[in-house]
């Protein structure tokens, strides 16, 4: 897998490159300004990229805002988004471009490699990892569709836009995976979502749980 690395901090984005080079991803391009992302997106057309959210020159949102112009040129292009903070405005913006391939995670949640990688396998195949800060922080900002859920159907939703499978949700919330798919059902329904594959209804679940 193609990999793109915006991070303007010398020693992180030294670190994610050989990280994922060790794990076999191909790092093709590791720059750190808003307009070298744009032109290694197009040089070098990667499978993904990783992007920092605050770059030079301003520091403070030049990698969101190129990250959702990049998805603006290239609908669902795979971004993991990495932030500081819980930036509400920035992961909203972003969450609302597009149908797949997102993630947005803590810089100091991730404590494990192999959390990351999985994390950005998930967003380059068109899924969604989201920190679980980050989703606790939009909650207290929903409204619409998402007001139809049920707790327990908001916890099945919460566990999904982390990415989790659902095995792993039925193992968290000590549930059968009978009710976990039933709980799922239920909420495709409440959040009127079209018939489709399960895979894709499940990004739309998630996404109109972000966007509230």
């Amino acid at each position: 897998m193609r990999i793109v690395i915006v991070e303007d901090n010398v020693l992180l984005a030294q670190g994610l490159r050989l990280m994922l080079s060790s794990e076999g991803f191909e790092v093709v391009s590791t720059v750190d300004t808003a307009d070298a992302f744009l032109d290694a997106v197009r040089d070098h057309k990667p499978d993904a990229a990783v992007v920092d959210v605050r770059l030079p020159p301003s520091y403070r949102d030049e990698g969101v805002r190129a990250a959702i112009e990049i998805r603006h040129r290239q609908p669902g292009f795979p971004v993991l988004v990495l932030s500081q903070y819980v930036e509400h405005t920035y992961a909203t913006e972003l969450l609302s471009q597009g149908e797949s391939g997102m993630g947005y995670l803590l810089k100091d949640r991730v404590s494990r490699v192999s959390d990351f990688i999985d994390a950005l396998s998930r967003v380059a195949a068109g899924g969604t990892a989201i920190d679980a800060e980050v989703i606790a922080e939009l909650l207290h900002r929903q409204g619409g569709p998402v007001d139809r859920l049920t707790t327990r159907e908001r916890q099945v939703l919460s566990l999904m836009a982390e990415g989790h499978s659902n095995t792993a949700i039925s193992e968290r919330l000590v549930l059968t995976e009978r009710s976990v798919s039933k709980h799922i059902g239920n909420i495709f329904a409440k959040l009127d979502l079209p018939p489709d594959n399960s895979a894709h209804r499940r990004v739309l679940a998630v996404l109109a749980f972000l966007r509230g």
